[in-house]
């Protein structure tokens, strides 16, 4: 059996009902935008890059990818890294001394 649900507004015109609807609708869409953060989009680098970063040679950057110190993305026969996790691991090293 289906339900009918009726909603009843008294002493309200038409007008009032629709500018009180909109002001709560945009109410919600200033809140939306003032907490939206778009999603950033991962940078890639590429070994040279990191060892300049890091001011490391290429022979030490193959072994922290071996001690898993840092994660290597491989992109077909391309070795990258993802910014962020450079500068985590930037952090890790350098509290460790």
């Amino acid at each position: 059996m289906q339900e009918n649900n009726i909603t009843q507004v008294h002493s309200t015109t038409p007008d009032q009902l629709y500018n009180s609807i909109l002001k709560g609708v945009r109410t919600e869409l200033k809140i939306l935008v003032e907490n939206f953060q778009p999603k950033k989009q991962p940078e890639y680098l590429t070994r040279k890059e990191v060892a300049n970063i890091l001011k490391v040679s290429l022979v030490t950057l193959s072994d922290w990818n071996k001690k898993g110190v840092l994660k290597p993305y491989r992109l077909g026969n391309l070795i990258r890294y993802k910014r962020e996790e450079i500068d985590q691991a930037l952090k890790v090293i350098y509290n460790k001394k």
